[in-house]
């Protein structure tokens, strides 16, 4: 069995067993932040699009998730399927207009059309503004299994996260997924030879923030709650940074980022809240320094004889 593999099936075994001995919203909240995580690497790790406004999908769908949960009475798996196709429609609209440009160019406007959401979301009237969307219930999974227990919950965002999960990997090594690669190493030589790079950068940029919006909608279910900060740019960078220490274009090196970022704030809980970006600036200082790939990213190139022979 290959090491990236190797490292999938273990972390599985992890999550599965986790709950035993951590609080089940901990964990829930942690798959989430790598759902959001993976959603960026898909995007920057494998077609070299850098995007600052992912937080817009997962807010909008958090949003969207909370109302159709609330107002019309979606069930569970409805609801995160609603959310997560506004994420998409959203994604392939700002895609469309983001990919006319290149580069630092790209970035800025993902940025820019990220804080008109925000704005947007702040004036409309059913989203409380600072208070947020609150009181979602969680309803019933195809109208049977409850889940008022955190536990369940977690369990129906754990399984859901890794059918993601397993959707991403067969992406990323598809032909499409190889075709991205390609427009990430060289997009001219990608143009000569026939590809449609901006239809493959817009398919890539949808399909992220799909994923971005599911990671909302399950947030919003776990916690019943959406708020101003699931569209803040604030968590967009969060998000980078992530993938920055786990390491961009590995499908296991988010899941570690989510890790370290879920982690650090739960033991900074209290008084001790306003050191966060601190120690997290630290945390990435370090590894930006010691782990150029990222931690994964480094461990896997180490452990690679083809990497140690060039």
């Amino acid at each position: 069995m290959k090491l990236p593999r190797l490292l999938e099936l273990l972390v599985l075994v992890a999550l599965v067993l986790s709950p035993l001995v951590i609080y089940p919203i901990m964990l829930a909240q942690f798959v989430c932040m790598a759902l959001l995580a993976c959603s960026i690497n898909l995007l920057f790790g494998y077609a070299g699009l850098l995007s600052f406004g992912h937080a817009a999908f997962f807010g909008v769908a958090a949003y969207a998730t909370g109302y159709a949960l609330k107002e019309w009475g979606f069930t569970p798996e409805m609801g995160v399927v609603f959310g997560t196709i506004v994420a998409m429609v959203l994604g392939t609209a700002f895609g469309s207009l983001a990919t006319r440009r290149q580069g630092i160019y790209f970035s800025m406007i993902t940025l820019a059309l990220a804080q008109l959401v925000y704005f947007a979301v702040v004036k409309t009237p059913f989203t409380n503004n600072e208070d947020g969307y609150q009181g979602v219930p969680r309803g019933r999974v195809f109208g049977l299994i409850d889940m008022s227990s955190d536990l369940r919950v977690y369990y129906f965002v754990l399984a859901i996260a890794v059918l993601a999960f397993f959707f991403v990997q067969r992406t990323v090594d598809s032909p499409f997924g190889e075709a991205l690669k390609g427009v990430r190493e060289n997009e001219a030589r990608a143009i000569s030879l026939g590809y449609n790079v901006r239809v493959y950068k817009v398919l890539a940029f949808t399909l992220s923030a799909g994923v971005a919006g599911l990671a909302g909608s399950l947030k919003t279910l776990v916690f019943g709650l959406a708020s101003l900060s699931d569209v803040h740019w604030h968590l967009s960078g969060d998000a980078i940074i992530m993938v920055i220490l786990g390491g961009a274009g590995t499908l296991i090196g988010p899941v570690f980022g989510a890790a370290v970022l879920v982690v650090v704030q739960y033991l900074l809980e209290g008084p001790l809240i306003a050191l966060t970006p601190v120690v997290l600036g630290v945390v990435f200082i370090v590894c930006v320094l010691v782990f150029r790939r990222g931690v994964i990213g480094q461990l896997l190139h180490a452990l690679d004889p083809s990497s140690r022979r060039r």
